[in-house]
């Protein structure tokens, strides 16, 4: 196994463990849980394409669904706030 391998897999493993331990402590609506995934999805898909482009897909995907995942929820939140 590569060192950019394992790297990718502890990459993976790490965010994971970190979205898995999220998910029980923040209390959601439907809305949020949505844009939160919504995030997610179009996060993942961008990551793809860039490690598609510079050969570290799985890492690029985890770490894109991580960020938008994020971003998606920091949204919803700052949407809220707003209101």
């Amino acid at each position: 196994m590569t060192t950019r391998n394992r790297a990718s897999r502890l990459v993976a493993g790490v965010a994971l463990i970190g979205l898995l331990s999220g998910c029980g402590v923040l209390d959601v609506d439907d809305k949020t849980g949505q844009r939160a995934a919504t995030g997610a999805a179009v996060g993942a898909a961008a990551g793809a394409a860039v490690g598609v482009l510079t050969g570290g897909l799985l890492a690029s995907t985890v770490a894109g669904a991580v960020v938008g995942g994020a971003g998606g929820f920091i949204f919803d939140q700052a949407d809220r706030a707003g209101n």
